[in-house]
């Protein structure tokens, strides 16, 4: 529990902190709500400030935007973690808030990570909230549908925060660069781009994208009097970390990939002998069934799917019965990969989509194909437009189901061998569905 002042300036605080915008105007991000004329806005300038949940991921200025609400308000702003928090400590500021309501004084209680409360915890704001002692405002990354008692989350206005686009992030990086607060009193060069780099990164986080512009300052080489940040440091504060093989096991890893490439090339002897090499040696035969069901899925894939069947089988069996009699089992599987026909169409796949994946993140699911399980979620107009397949012709529907920016993005293109033969015929058949019923409208 935290109570008192506001905002810390001190050089010594994360940048994130002593960047905090302090009023509206500063804040940036969430004009759905905070745009002029916008409800949470006039909330605010009306000084007419519901209790409230912020529902949004990580970063994007739920707990800032609660402290402009009790500065700009002029209430007592009490501020409660969720981790640290207990019934005890509930029930005495409520006493506090209680006394101050009586002398005409307004209380804000912010709690983050309210979805961290249990049901008890959750249950003691109940009478507080009701006859008017506090106002709450929580703060929560997960589905409050889940998360918050129905009690309390029938008595709380629920606002959505989205996360912030990178223009917003480039916005707050170069305010860091040019305030007090900030770098704004530092001889500091950033080569172009580099902003744009961290707002990349960043992925909708402002608190991600200050804290690796911080990074970046404090391991910034000096030269002719002026710290010089440029991408490739920018580079090295943002890049994700290497594992790195123990060179003592060189030949382990030799080993294994002697083996799955003869599996590749579709050489069976070659395969059975590294497996043996590998066994007789004391490799843990686990280890190799392991390799042999993701081989069954990256190298042979929809060509032949029985491959990833008999794989977990003998995976099964080395787990049961152990070496050295499940050596025929793995040598039954290391034999029926390298005969099978190879596709590595849902490796690629895969790859192609991660890439897409990081890049956009920030892309909400559609609302059409969310499940819209409470009456908040309906509200919020989750599953409308939704379309049942099973009801439509061919049981097939030209419903969208990727992210806008992501539409006609094709990440599975089935080879010409084996069963993939039938599943490219497949979905040819299924692309000439959804064309003509989309021709139909």
């Amino acid at each position: 529990m935290e109570q008192g002042a506001l905002f810390h300036t001190g050089m010594n605080e994360p940048l994130a902190n002593r960047m905090r915008p302090r009023t509206l105007k500063d804040y940036v991000g969430q004009q759905h709500l905070l745009g002029e004329g916008r409800i949470l806005r006039q909330l605010i300038e009306n000084d007419m400030v519901p209790s409230m949940i912020f529902w949004g991921p990580p970063g994007v200025g739920k707990t800032t935007l609660a402290r402009i609400i009790a500065q700009q308000t002029q209430a007592a702003f009490i501020n409660f973690s969720a981790v640290s928090s207990g019934i005890k400590e509930i029930r005495e500021v409520m006493k506090q808030a209680q006394a101050g309501a009586r002398l005409k004084e307004r209380t804000i209680v912010f709690v983050d990570e309210i979805h961290r409360f249990n049901k008890a915890q959750q249950d003691a704001f109940l009478p507080y909230v009701e006859n008017g002692s506090i106002v709450l405002i929580g703060a929560t990354t997960e589905n409050p549908s889940f998360e918050i008692n129905s009690a309390l989350l029938s008595r709380c206005k629920v606002f959505v925060l989205k996360a912030l686009e990178e223009r917003d992030l480039c916005t707050l990086l170069q305010r860091a660069m040019t305030t007090k607060e900030g770098f704004g009193e530092r001889n500091i060069v950033v080569e172009d781009g580099c902003i744009e780099l961290i707002a990349a990164f960043a992925a909708g986080d402002a608190r991600t994208a200050l804290n690796t512009l911080e990074m970046a300052v404090l391991n910034a080489v000096e030269k002719e009097g002026r710290l010089c940040v440029d991408k490739a440091l920018i580079e090295q504060c943002t890049s994700r970390k290497s594992f790195l093989y123990d060179k003592k096991g060189e030949e382990h890893y030799n080993l294994i990939s002697a083996l799955h490439k003869s599996m590749r090339n579709s050489d069976v002897q070659a395969s059975i002998y590294w497996l043996a090499r590998m066994l007789e040696a004391g490799e843990d035969p686990l280890y190799i069934a392991r390799r042999l069901v993701r081989f069954a899925s990256e190298d042979v894939g929809m060509a032949d799917s029985r491959a990833l069947e008999i794989c977990i089988a003998a995976y099964q069996a080395a787990h049961y019965i152990g070496m050295p009699e499940c050596s025929v089992h793995l040598t039954h599987a290391v034999t029926y990969l390298s005969l099978a026909p190879k596709s590595n169409a849902l490796y690629v796949a895969y790859e192609t989509a991660k890439k897409d994946a990081y890049a956009t993140m920030k892309e909400p699911v559609p609302l059409q194909i969310r499940n819209a399980v409470t009456s908040l979620m309906k509200d919020l107009h989750y599953g409308e437009g939704y379309r049942y397949a099973h009801d439509e012709e061919n049981a097939i529907t030209d419903m969208e189901c990727l992210p806008d920016s992501l539409s006609g993005h094709q990440y599975y293109v089935p080879s010409g061998y084996g069963s993939e033969e039938k599943v490219r015929r497949r979905m040819q058949q299924l692309e000439m569905l959804r064309h003509a019923k989309t021709n139909r409208k």
